[in-house]
């Protein structure tokens, strides 16, 4: 088995592990254990559990990356919605487990007291807003957005509403789905031109 596969299963495990455990809970036993890999396999791989969760997030963000860099759409403000839904709603096949979800929310509370994670969070956070600023302003470029549209604001603004959305769904269970249909109206009244809106 080359580098890459085993590297890649120890990704696959983590998160089963990251689902059952929780990020406070969860042990090196623990992902040795969703492997057929044992605990020595890993440390020859990771130092501790701090450097596997690191390496395993900074897969989550390749990922994540990709998944954006993927959508699709004949005008911006169709690709915004599509990045949008992207966003909020993954597909069935990449959509998180609740249990996992609580963890990156545990994974979040860490970037005031781990620099590592929050450089993560924080290279996360400006993937996220330079793609929606991507759209927005070939929006305003072409026509389709407002001229007077301040860009980085506004996709600060709608990166901060899907971090919202997913710490809400989360925390006490409120549908990401309203928070779409808020982004809906917003974007139709205040983003999109009249003559270009849809």
């Amino acid at each position: 088995m080359s580098s890459g596969e085993s590297t890649s299963d120890i990704v696959v495990a983590t998160y089963r592990a990251l689902c059952k455990h929780g990020y406070a809970e969860v042990t090196m036993e623990d992902i040795a254990a969703e492997t057929d890999k044992s605990k020595s396999t890993l440390h020859y791989h990771y130092d501790s559990k701090h450097d596997l969760l690191v390496s395993f997030f900074d897969d989550l963000l390749e990922s994540f990356t990709e998944r954006l860099d993927a959508v699709e759409g004949d005008t911006a403000h169709d690709r915004l919605w599509n990045l949008i839904d992207t966003v909020l709603f993954p597909p069935d096949d990449d959509a998180p487990d609740r249990g996992f979800q609580t963890a990156v929310l545990e994974l979040k509370a860490q970037g005031p007291y781990d620099e590592a994670f929050r450089q993560h969070l924080q290279a996360h956070d400006r993937t996220l807003r330079e793609h929606v600023e991507n759209h927005l302003a070939a929006g305003v470029e072409n026509g389709e957005f407002r001229a007077d549209l301040d860009v980085e604001a506004s996709a600060d603004f709608l990166v901060t509403v899907f971090n919202g959305a997913h710490v809400r769904s989360v925390a006490v269970g409120r549908s990401v789905d309203e928070a779409r249909e808020t982004l809906r109206t917003h974007i139709d009244s205040m983003i999109v031109a009249d003559e270009g809106g849809q």
